[in-house]
């Protein structure tokens, strides 16, 4: 059966003979649909979130696998966690079919290569509070297959995410996330609009995740890395925000908290040491609306 993306998209046909504005009309007009096609899978992604966060809260971590644009979308979502989030390299990891070369170059078979894929999956060295996540436009390719057939029998949780509803990794999956985009404006280039599909579902999970653990307070990224000169200010701005004082005083707080915006705000609103702050959050488990409310 061939599947949805792999089908010749009618209303695109006749793009070869489209001028540039109009190519990017079309396009655009496909991409349209994506958002409408992942609210189908709303509960699904819901699902995921909370798996996700309960392996966190139980020291567990997650790890994505795909092949081509899926894992380089897998790759990418694990590496903005840490500087936006502030946690640890480990503890959102991302694999792609070929290594750290896929990333810029293409890998001859690297889809298919099922020993390839059981490699990568020992560099994770699963454990029971892991999730493994596969990504495929397709869910058929050996590397994503075999990733989740040998993580279950581990005893791991696992997430599909694909665009296609007859998916090998659909069986293999302990929560599906099938987001159907229909047919691609080019034929087969499921980067397009399957991958936005995925990149906008990694959005979900892995900030839905850090969400309900409590790496954020109201919409603000309170555990953000302050490692360059913009985010420098950022933080200062999430402490004048959130504590209601001018730019001057946020910034000695910031500096005095070691460089923290939850600890800063905790010292300000709380009247109270570095020391005391920290151990307010820790008791806390790092919810600081729990702590200032």
């Amino acid at each position: 059966m061939t599947i949805m993306t792999e089908k010749g998209n009618p209303l695109t046909q006749n793009i070869d003979l489209m001028n540039g504005y109009e190519i990017a009309k079309a396009i655009n007009n496909e991409d349209k649909k994506v958002a409408f096609a992942v609210e189908k899978e709303l509960k699904a992604i819901g699902k995921a979130i909370e798996t996700i966060a309960e392996a966190f809260f139980n020291s567990g971590r997650v790890a994505y696998f795909g092949a081509g644009t899926s894992g380089r979308i897998g790759v990418l979502d694990a590496s903005e966690c840490v500087p936006t989030f502030g946690v640890d390299e480990n503890m959102v990891q991302g694999f792609i079919a070929g290594g750290d070369k896929a990333l810029r170059y293409s890998i001859e078979n690297a889809e298919d290569d099922e020993e390839l894929a059981l490699k990568d999956l020992a560099a994770f060295k699963p454990q029971k509070n892991d999730v493994v996540v596969a990504i495929s436009a397709s869910g058929n390719p050996k590397y994503v297959t075999a990733v989740l057939e040998k993580a279950r029998a581990l005893g791991v949780k696992t997430i599909g995410i694909t665009s296609n509803r007859e998916a090998k990794l659909n069986a293999l999956s302990d929560i599906l996330i099938c987001v159907v985009v229909g047919q691609e404006a080019i034929t087969g280039s499921s980067r397009m609009k399957s991958g936005t599909a995925q990149k906008m579902v990694l959005n979900m999970l892995s900030t839905g995740a850090m969400i309900r653990i409590g790496k954020v307070y109201q919409n603000y990224m309170i555990d953000v890395q302050l490692s360059n000169e913009k985010l420098i200010k950022r933080g200062r701005r999430f402490v004048r925000e959130i504590c209601g004082i001018d730019e001057i005083e946020a910034a000695k707080w910031l500096e005095k908290s070691g460089g923290s915006v939850k600890t800063a705000c905790v010292m300000k609103l709380k009247n109270c040491s570095k020391d005391e702050a920290e151990k307010l959050l820790s008791d806390a488990g790092g919810f600081l609306r729990k702590v200032i409310g």
